[in-house]
Formats: structure tokens, sequence, C-alpha cells
């Protein structure tokens, strides 16, 4: 395997990557991408490094698998070698689940449908319909066979496609789609580098298509570009609808701005992940908080509709504040729960962000077992 990949990189495309392919070879890692310099960062060695390569000695790097996990992920999000990966996830996802992971039930609120569309092992795509306008919008459409096979059945013309950010489990069917719905528009956020973009979007901007009407707002944390999408209920007399993407699954105590914008969103607001993680999440959250019984009552819901393969999507933000710890890092009783955090200092407490980041830390460490 780490062959046939070093082969793969010799090819024109990848001239870049010296790194992986010491990597792949046995050798020591010597360089790690560059995304930012700081004044106390030394300067770059002379040598044949592509431009964005710095050069960092061995008694320099503490961790060099933070340089593999990273020029992992920059080929991932930025190459070709990304794309092809995700096709080959495609191909054995559809041959495991020809009919999609898990049984959905779609949603009508007077004029206006919510279908989720299960895809890959665990992703979630969604087609949005005015039913008076045969008009369509779809969400993250990351396996164009299925949507496609979604927008047919429905009978319905797809005008734009909006995406929550670049991963290819996300956008990895824009280019398809386009190809047969011409003019369907792909927004999202230019920062991103999503594939295929041709409406870039800014915080708090508006998508209107029929009686639908959309905002999307950045909630950076994910990816620096990560949006997510709000379906305003007033037009149709009907919840809210926030499509949420990977928005939880933020890289650090930063990204609390996020958290708090989403925070502001009505209680009734119906959440549609982009994951179908519900079963994973409550199981993290049994740890940290395991005296909460919202999460208990809605873990033995989860597993019984896990245990027949059925969709646990969406549920509602007020919902998601009574067990979510992601979103009750202000709750007094999460606070106790976690005990004493190194570093906290202060009569105070530790703060909201101090929290992020501890919960964050120890997701981490429970996805690793």
């Amino acid at each position: 395997m780490a062959a046939a990949v070093v082969a793969a990189l010799r090819g024109p495309g990848l001239k870049g990557v010296p790194i992986l392919r010491a990597l792949l070879q046995g050798a020591s890692p010597r360089v790690r991408l560059q995304h930012s310099r700081s004044p106390l960062q030394t300067k770059h060695e002379p040598g044949p490094w592509p431009p964005g390569l710095e050069y960092i000695p061995k008694k320099k790097a503490k961790n060099p698998m933070k340089a593999v996990g990273l020029a992992w992920y920059n080929l991932y999000a930025r190459t070709w070698l990304g794309y092809l990966l995700y096709k080959k996830q495609l191909q054995r996802a559809r041959h495991r689940f020809p009919d999609g992971h898990s049984a959905v039930q779609p949603r009508v609120f007077n004029g206006v449908k919510v279908l989720p569309i299960p895809v890959l092992l665990d992703n979630y795509s969604y087609l949005i319909i005015d039913t008076q306008s045969k008009l369509a919008v779809a969400v993250d459409p990351s396996d164009p066979r299925a949507v496609q096979a979604a927008i047919e059945k429905e009978g319905v013309t797809l005008v734009a496609i909006l995406c929550t950010h670049k991963h290819w489990d996300h956008s990895g069917g824009n280019r398809e789609l386009r190809r047969h719905h011409r003019g369907c528009r792909v927004y999202g956020n230019p920062q991103d580098g999503i594939a295929h973009l041709t409406h870039p979007l800014c915080h708090q901007d508006m998508v209107s298509v029929g009686r639908l009407q959309f905002q999307a707002l950045a909630t950076p944390g994910h990816t620096r570009g990560h949006m997510v999408y709000v379906l305003d209920g007033e037009p149709y007399k009907g919840p809210s609808c926030l499509f949420s993407g990977d928005l939880l699954f933020l890289s650090g105590c930063t990204m609390l701005n996020s958290l708090d914008l989403i925070m502001g969103l009505g209680d009734d607001t119906l959440l549609w992940p982009g994951h179908e993680y519900s079963e994973e999440n409550l199981s993290f959250a049994g740890l940290v908080e395991p005296e909460n019984m919202a999460r208990e009552k809605k873990m033995q819901w989860v597993q019984q509709q896990r245990l027949q393969y059925r969709s646990t999507c969406p549920s509602t933000l007020g919902e998601e504040k009574t067990y979510n710890p992601f979103l009750r890092t202000h709750c007094l009783a999460l606070q106790e729960a976690l005990g004493p955090l190194p570093g906290a200092g202060g009569d105070a407490g530790p703060s909201r962000a101090r929290i992020l980041e501890e919960l964050r830390r120890r997701k981490d460490q429970h996805k690793g077992k």
C-alpha cells in the first residue's frame, strides 16, 4: 500500500510533497506545512523545499506525528489525492449500504419538505423542497448519485447547492450535480476553497429559492471557512431549520463564538447534522455528566433507533442544550462534573473557553479508545 502511494506521488500533480514520500519510505519527518509565521520562527533553511514548507531540525520536533497528520490533512483537503480517496470511500459505501446507512423520515411543513439523504458511511446530505414551485436546494451533496435519485423521485428542479465546508464528504458531488442541472448555483464561504463554488457568501448573507429563505452564518472551527445555514420558518409558518454540517467538531476554545452564535437561535429550531453521530456523542456526554437524566433518556431512544438502523435526526436546539456538553459550558452542573481543571485558577472558576478546551481534549481521548 505504501509503495503504491509513493508511486502515485511521483506523478506531475504532486511535486510539493517530499515529506509524505519520505515518511512512507521510513525516513524521519523534517518538515511541516506552514499556515502562518510568527516573529519567533526561524527563517527557511536553504534547499529545494517547495513554497509553504519550513525546515524543522530534529531537535525541535517534540511531536513529529503532528507534521504527519498535518501533511495527510492537506493532501486530503487540497489535492486530487484526497478526491481519489473520497471516491474510493464512496464506492465502498455504495456497495455496503445500497439504500443508505439509515432509514430516514422526511419532515413536511406547510409546503416545505426536508428530506435527509443518508450517504457514505454516516454522512447526511439534505434536499429542501418548496413543494409549490417544485424548486429544491441541496445541502452538502457528497454522493451525487444518491442526491440525483432523490431529485428524480421527488420530481423537482435543483437550483442551488449550499456547502457547509470544503471537505470532500460534504462537497464531492458539486461538479456532477452542476453537470446534470445547468445553472445550478453552488454557495459557500470562499475562505474554505470549496470545489466548484460559483456564488461566494459572507456572514449573514441570504439565499432565497421560492419560499425558502436561508441565512448563512460563519462558524469557523471545523474549518476556517465553515458555515451553517438557517432556513427561516416564518414564510411557511413552521420551525426554523439549522443545517449544521460539522459545526460541533470544533478544534479548540477559540471557536466559542461559533457555538454562542447558534445558541442564540430559538429552542424550537430543528437541528439537521452532517453525520449520524448521535450515539457516539451521547456516549461521550455520559462520561462527562453521568448524572444527566435528559442525556440518559435521549440515549435510550437513540439506541432503539440505531438497532433498527433508523436515523436519529433532527433534534431541537432546546433539546441539545439539556445534554450536549458543548452547548452547556455555561452550566454549573457541567462545571462541577468536570471537576478542577489544570491551569484554570481563580475564585470565579474556569472560563467557558477553558471548559470548551477541556471538553475537546476529553472528546479526542474518547475517540481514540
